[in-house]
C-alpha cells in the first residue's frame, strides 16, 4: 500500500508541470486517471524523436518525453468539447479527491469544468490549476512556457557565463526546471489541501503559477538583490557568495569544487600542495576570497592543469572537501551510487518488456514507491475506468465511442 493509496486523482493536464505533479502522486499510490484528447492525447506524445524502442529494437510512436512523466497512470480519452464528454468528466470529478488542470485561466468555465462548478458537485474536491501566471493579475490570460518563464523570472540572467567571456550571455537550464519545480510545489499544495480537508471537510482551489514558482526559487539571489539594490549577475559555474565554488579544467577535462567554509579551504589547500594559500590574508576567509575571486581562481586554475580530473577528485575527496567529476547523462546513470539507490527501474511495457526509466527519488520506509505500470497508451484504460468509476455498461461505452466522445 502506498502513502496515498485510496486517493483518486483526475488529471486533465498535459506537457510537463501538471503531469510531473500527478506522476509523483501516482508513485505515492494515488489512482491517477489521465484525461486525454481523443485521437491526439497529451501534446508530448508527439514530441519525438527519440521514441521508445520495441522488444525487437524498432522505433515505436511512444515518445520518450511523454513516458518520462506519465508512469503509474491510467489513460481515458474523452472529447471534452462535446456535451457528453463534459458530463463524463464532471461525473469523474464527483468521484475524485483531486483534479489537476493546466488550461488557460478561466477557459474551463465554458465546459462547466471550472473550480466553482465542480466544487458545487463535490465540496471535498481539491482542484489544482497550473498556469504560467496564475488566475489573477495582468498576465493571467497569457500562455506560459518554461523557457519564457526562466527568462521573465530572472533565472536566465544569473545562468551562463559573464558578458565579455567567451560564450557569455544568458542561458536557460538544460531541463525544463521551472515546470519540474512547479509540479513539485503543486504536489505540496495538494497534499496540504488534503490534510486541511481532514480538519474542515472541504476541498479548496490550489492556484499554482510557473512565474510565482520561479521567483520563489531564486532563493538567496533574490534576497541578495533586496539587501543591496543591485541585481546579481552571471558567474558561470561560480557562486555569488562562496569561493572557490566552481568548475575547473584539469589536464583532461573539467571537475567541480564546492568549498563551503574556511576549514574546507584550508584542507583543500593542503590537499593540492599549496598550504600557504589558507594563511594568506587575501584568501584565509571566505569574504576575502570573494573580494579576490579572480586572483584565487587563477592560482587554482594554474595548479589543476598539472594533473587529471580523476586524480584531483581522488586527492581532494580524501580530505572531505566536496568535489566531483562532471558527468554526461550516460555517466550519471552508470554511477555506482545511482545503481545502489535503485534509481533505474524496469517497468514492463506492452511494446517492450525490458523498458527502463529513471525512478522516483522518494524512499519511504513503510510505504515505499511502487512501479505498477508504465506510461499508458492513449485511451487504453477508457473502458475499465468508466466502468469502475461510473458503472457504464459495454453497450454505453460502445455507443459513446461510435459518437466520437470516447476512444
Amino acid at each position: 500500500m502506498g502513502a496515498l493509496t485510496g486517493i483518486r486523482v483526475l488529471d486533465l493536464s498535459r506537457v510537463l508541470a501538471g503531469p510531473w505533479c500527478s506522476q509523483v502522486l501516482a508513485d505515492l499510490g494515488a489512482d491517477v486517471v489521465k484525461v486525454e484528447r481523443v485521437g491526439l492525447g497529451d501534446d508530448t506524445r508527439a514530441w519525438g524523436p527519440p521514441y521508445m524502442k520495441d522488444a525487437q529494437g524498432n522505433e515505436t510512436q511512444e515518445a520518450s518525453y511523454y513516458q518520462s512523466s506519465n508512469r503509474n497512470k491510467r489513460s481515458v480519452a474523452v472529447d471534452i468539447a462535446t456535451e457528453k464528454g463534459q458530463e463524463i468528466v464532471r461525473a469523474l470529478a464527483a468521484e475524485s479527491d483531486v483534479l489537476i488542470e493546466n488550461f488557460k485561466a478561466g477557459s474551463l468555465k465554458k465546459y462547466g469544468l471550472d473550480y466553482e462548478s465542480l466544487s458545487s458537485l463535490n465540496p471535498g474536491l481539491v482542484y489544482c490549476s497550473i498556469t504560467g501566471f496564475g488566475q489573477t493579475g495582468p498576465r493571467a490570460q497569457e500562455p506560459g512556457y518554461d523557457f519564457i518563464i526562466q527568462g521573465m523570472g530572472g533565472l536566465m540572467s544569473i545562468t551562463g557565463e559573464r558578458d565579455g567571456v567567451q560564450g557569455g550571455g544568458p542561458q536557460k537550464v538544460g531541463v525544463a526546471v521551472t515546470d519540474v519545480m512547479t509540479g513539485l510545489y503543486s504536489v505540496i499544495a495538494i497534499q496540504a489541501a488534503l490534510l486541511a480537508r481532514e480538519k474542515t471537510g472541504r476541498g479548496q482551489h490550489c492556484d499554482m503559477a510557473l512565474l510565482d514558482v520561479q521567483v520563489a526559487a531564486l532563493g538567496n539571489q533574490s534576497q541578495n538583490y533586496l539587501s543591496t539594490g543591485v541585481s546579481p549577475g552571471r558567474y558561470g559555474n561560480a557562486h555569488a557568495n562562496i569561493v572557490p565554488y566552481n568548475s575547473f579544467r584539469a589536464s583532461d577535462k573539467d571537475f567541480i569544487i564546492a568549498c563551503g567554509n574556511d576549514s574546507q579551504f584550508a584542507a583543500l589547500s593542503r590537499a593540492i600542495g599549496l598550504p600557504e594559500l589558507s594563511a594568506d590574508p587575501r584568501f584565509s576567509k571566505n569574504e576575502n576570497r570573494v573580494r579576490n575571486r579572480d586572483v584565487i581562481t587563477q592560482i587554482l586554475s594554474d595548479r589543476f592543469r598539472r594533473d587529471t580530473a580523476e586524480a584531483w577528485v581522488n586527492r581532494i575527496s580524501k580530505v572531505r572537501v566536496p568535489v566531483g567529476l562532471i558527468n554526461d547523462i550516460a555517466d550519471a546513470l552508470a554511477e555506482p551510487q545511482v545503481d545502489a539507490r535503485g534509481m533505474l527501474v524496469n517497468i514492463p511495457h506492452p511494446m517492450n518488456p525490458d523498458f527502463k526509466m529513471v525512478g522516483s527519488p522518494i524512499h519511504l520506509s513503510d510505504t515505499p514507491v511502487e512501479y505498477r505500470r508504465p506510461a499508458p497508451l492513449l485511451g487504453q484504460d477508457t473502458n475499465d475506468v468508466l466502468a469502475e468509476y461510473l458503472d457504464l455498461s459495454p453497450e454505453q461505452l460502445s455507443q459513446l465511442k461510435n459518437d466520437g466522445v470516447l476512444e
